[in-house]
């Protein structure tokens, strides 16, 4: 299995909340903005404050940043979410977090979204008994995530999950730590959705 190469984590915290996308490495000392309480570069102490589409602007890329996204990526969910029923701004966060990338994430099963893409590139994963290689891909209601065989058999792989075995994973998700799979009981809500982020930021900065 490859070595994962993680993002900069730098990006791992946007106003003081931490997104984790270098996973554990967020929880040191290490992290450089724990230890910087200001954005990097030659001026981030002198800053100025943030109004009107800056602030919608960066609440976009801070959801592209969290779920490993480009602008057209983002800007398709968007879409997508907007032509269902209901609140465009709730369905979106409810498809971001449906996303096999994230979902494997939440189980355990990797160190971060960015290291959970590369697990499902390689193709250790299967989804509903066939293999999944998308981490884009949408779960739904009853499906289950599991490890290939070959590799739940991995040393990097039982590695990952001694060190998740104790986290928690949210109640719309299930896992069974003893056969390395688990199972969506439910599609995430509103409340579900960990990130302080204001969604309806974004949907005002997309139907300007």
């Amino acid at each position: 299995m490859a070595k994962y190469e993680g993002a900069d984590c730098r990006l791992c915290r946007v106003e003081k909340n931490k997104l984790f996308i270098k996973g554990h490495k967020c929880l040191t000392e290490k992290c450089p903005l724990e230890r910087r309480a200001y954005p990097p570069g030659q001026h981030g102490r002198s800053r100025k404050r943030v109004l009107g589409y800056a602030i919608q602007l960066r609440e976009k890329q801070k959801l592209k940043r969290f779920y490993g996204m480009s602008e057209e990526q983002f800007r398709f969910f968007f879409e997508r979410a907007e032509r269902q029923k209901g609140i465009t701004g709730e369905n979106l966060l409810s498809m971001l977090e449906r996303r096999l990338d994230n979902v494997v994430y939440l189980m355990g099963f990797s160190l971060s979204r960015g290291h959970a893409r590369q697990l499902i590139g390689h193709g250790h994963f299967r989804l509903n008994n066939h293999r999944a290689d998308i981490a884009s891909a949408l779960v739904k209601t009853g499906d289950v995530v599991a490890f290939r065989p070959r590799s739940a058999k991995s040393e990097d792989v039982k590695a990952v999950v001694a060190s998740n075995r104790s986290k928690t994973v949210p109640g719309w998700l299930e896992v069974d730590w003893e056969n390395l799979k688990g199972k969506v009981c439910a599609l995430p809500t509103r409340q579900d959705v960990t990130l302080p982020v204001e969604e309806h930021l974004v949907v005002e900065l997309y139907s300007k």
